[in-house]
């Protein structure tokens, strides 16, 4: 194995491991030390930190889904499209350092999403924000992961396309 691929491998376990501890270990001080629909202000009415249980996606999409088509579609499935991107993410060898820390953080924060539905039955949700103009749902550490994923996936492609369009050679 070269050097080049097991540099690789090892930053793909770093953001794995550093997205799903800090996701367990936020939830888990949450889930011990704050009661359900608690609300503790963080940032005056901006941000706050309300613990609620989710047997839901994201905003609870899903929760009242009878119970085996919960666990297809809610547990089973992202089980297997986080298991594929995990094995893409090992068998690409030429993945960009940004490419390889989004898609950490992605698989990472779902991975964290998952084991709390397997373990417990709902997902540990407890950040709220209101912007003023809008505010979000109640979310937590992985989804802040996912979220993070994504944005870097998203710039890292906006990047690529812009650098192919300027970089084409002139046509006369």
């Amino acid at each position: 194995m070269s050097t080049k691929k097991i540099s690789q491998i090892v930053v793909i376990l770093i953001f794995l491991a550093s997205t799903i501890s800090c996701d367990q270990i936020s939830k888990s001080i949450v889930r011990h030390k704050v009661y359900n629909y608690e609300q503790i202000s963080l940032l005056g009415k901006y941000m706050t930190l309300t613990k609620v249980e989710n047997t839901g996606a994201f905003l609870s999409v899903g929760n009242s889904l009878p119970k085996g088509l919960k666990i297809i579609f809610l547990m089973f499935i992202p089980l297997i499209v986080l298991g594929g991107g995990f094995f893409y993410m090992l068998k690409k060898n030429n993945l960009s350092f940004w490419t390889l820390m989004a898609t950490g953080f992605i698989i990472g924060g779902g991975i964290g999403n998952i084991y709390d539905r397997f373990v417990y039955g709902s997902v540990t949700d407890f950040f709220h924000i209101d912007f003023v103009i809008f505010q979000t749902g109640i979310f937590n550490m992985a989804d802040v992961s996912v979220m993070v994923g994504m944005f870097i996936l998203l710039g890292e492609f906006y990047l690529k396309r812009v650098r192919l369009t300027y970089n084409k050679p002139d046509s006369l």
